[in-house]
């Protein structure tokens, strides 16, 4: 199998102790010196963060010397010090550019032209109301404003969307068309949408939107298309799936002002029908189309989910962050308490397939079922089994974690027997999260937004819980109104009454790898998958989801054949 890793080199790729000696001295002499240099970046003063990295990987040459067998804790370490560094360079050279382009307008006479254009765009951040998506959301933010600076006094708008829901649609963003047509229509031309970890080069995007006219109706954005029929798409355009473009959200997408008008009119006139948003960005475009009568999709090659590093981005006025997040040391094993809900007429086909692909990964890990078989074991919760909803079930599963696991066990995430999943992933992606806060993480679906719903966590992807999002459940009277009620839909409606919001992450599935565009999957770190129909799932773990074999050096995917 073709796969491209950054595997990490220990300043240079020599690990012998002469070479570590020799790097140890050329790294001092220069940090001393002050002739720091980044590649590229010849004839400036260094910058902080490289002087720190520097002194950083002295320091380990050093440990290296004493402790020969701390070779692997650097080999670990460095990789983490240059994304950092990576990271903070990528943010000054978009800064470097945007100088550049500034100075060579300014000198044209541009400069007015293009700050006028700036204050044209509104800016509108896909963003969540949990503390670590806030903080992603303000960097971009900052990003914008700051490279909006170098261009000229005039501020675009940037709006978040977790500020704008004065009701719990707003997500789903075709709610607040009304509002972006009355507030915005007279002085702005184009509302570019993008999600907290696309990036952003101001220069290049407004390069790009001078080529269409803001007098029409455009709909523009990177183009994803199903290779085949799906339900998570109700099967539409069976005949030839590849037909219908939709956006990718991580590239960005943009709305002319002539479109937001339309769309606010047609839906203050024809109120959203759909109860159940399931793929937001495919709905959109859905909706946007309307039958043939509106615009189709127009794919703009410059929107992209390339890395921001990649040599393949250098034309990008977007680009995206496209790693698994990692906050620090992973969460523990211990930490998170695995729950798996079956049957007994799946304990012979299902549970099999999780004890040979990902039951290893779990410290922590019981079977809930109807039936107790010592040989599994599985758990009898005493509630009766139903054929759909398992709410039941599934809140007595939640009641036994507060009841009986470990106090200091601060998560639970509750998956079905058809599920797959990595948890090693789920550790480094829940480092991210505070437990002592009430957090419901997931794949987020919505049911009757257009008009007062709520949202939640669809259960097949695998629903995660803090002990806090628990014990502020149980202390509410929000209880299943019935056995075979859908569980994850009533535990979402509990939590919107609570006014604890869900968090989406897109790294969690409810259908299998097929039901995805390709190019969608090709710059995740999948978390899960779910269902085992039509496909073999030990090939899909291995493939997708085994750690090592599929798993990411640097937070950085593997290229995988089959993509």
């Amino acid at each position: 199998m073709n796969q491209a890793s950054r595997r990490p080199v220990l300043l240079g790729g020599d690990t012998s102790s002469e070479a570590a000696r020799s790097r140890l001295r050329s790294c001092q002499q220069r940090r001393n010196s002050g002739q720091w240099r980044s590649p590229g970046k010849r004839g400036r003063a260094p910058r902080r963060e490289e002087q720190e990295w520097s002194r950083s990987c002295c320091c380990c040459c050093r440990l290296l010397l004493a402790m020969p067998r701390a070779l692997a804790a650097c080999l670990f370490l460095l990789p983490l010090c240059a994304r950092a560094l990576a990271l903070n360079v990528a943010a000054e050279d978009v800064k470097d550019r945007t100088e550049q382009l500034s100075q060579t307008s300014e000198r044209s006479g541009n400069s007015t032209k293009i700050s006028k254009e700036l204050k044209e765009i509104v800016f509108v951040i896909q963003s969540q109301r949990n503390s670590f998506h806030l903080k992603k959301a303000d960097d971009l933010k900052q990003s914008i404003f700051k490279q909006a600076a170098v261009l000229g006094k005039e501020m675009p708008t940037v709006l978040l969307i977790h500020q704008m829901d004065k009701h719990e649609g707003a997500w789903t963003i075709l709610p607040l068309m009304h509002d972006f047509s009355v507030t915005y229509s007279r002085n702005s031309s184009w509302f570019f949408f993008c999600e907290e970890d696309t990036r952003i080069h101001l220069v290049k995007l407004l390069k790009i939107l001078e080529g269409y006219d803001k007098s029409k109706e455009y709909f523009l954005g990177k183009a994803l298309h199903d290779d085949e029929s799906t339900i998570i798409h109700h099967y539409a355009f069976a005949e030839n799936p590849t037909i219908f473009k939709f956006p990718d959200f991580a590239a960005g997408w943009a709305l002319s002002i002539p479109l937001v008008k339309k769309l606010a009119k047609r839906l203050k006139n024809e109120p959203l029908k759909s109860d159940f948003t399931i793929d937001l960005k495919y709905e959109i475009a859905l909706y946007i189309w309307e039958k043939g009568s509106g615009p189709h999709l127009t794919p703009v090659p410059d929107f992209c989910t390339e890395d921001f590093d990649s040599p393949n981005a250098a034309h990008c006025a977007t680009t995206f962050a496209n790693f698994l997040p990692l906050c620090g040391d992973p969460v523990k094993k211990t930490d998170i308490f695995v729950a798996v809900k079956t049957c007994r007429k799946f304990h012979g086909d299902r549970i099999p397939i999780v004890k040979q692909t990902w039951e290893k990964e779990a410290a922590l890990i019981e079977y809930y079922s109807d039936y107790a078989e010592s040989s599994i074991p599985t758990v009898d919760l005493g509630v009766p089994n139903t054929d759909r909803g398992h709410c039941g079930k599934t809140f007595a599963i939640l009641e036994r974690f507060l009841k009986h696991s470990p106090a200091a066990t601060p998560w639970l995430i509750i998956v079905d027997d058809d599920t797959l999943i990595s948890i090693s992933r789920l550790q480094k992606f829940l480092s991210c999260y505070n437990p002592t806060e009430p957090v419901i993480i997931g794949e987020r679906y919505g049911y009757g937004l257009g008009s007062g719903g709520y949202s939640y966590i669809t259960g097949g992807g695998g629903m995660v819980f803090s002990r806090a999002a628990i014990q502020r459940l149980f202390a509410s009277k929000c209880r299943c109104y019935s056995n075979d009620a859908p569980d994850d839909m009533v535990i979402g409606m509990c939590f919107s009454g609570l006014g604890i919001p869900v968090t989406h992450s897109p790294l969690f599935h409810q259908a299998r790898p097929m039901d995805y565009p390709k190019d969608y999957l090709s710059h995740q770190v999948p978390i899960s998958f779910h269902k085992h129909w039509n496909v073999d799932p030990v090939k899909v773990y291995f493939t997708w989801l085994a750690p090592e074999q599929k798993d990411f050096q640097d937070g950085r995917k593997h290229i995988r054949e089959d993509l």
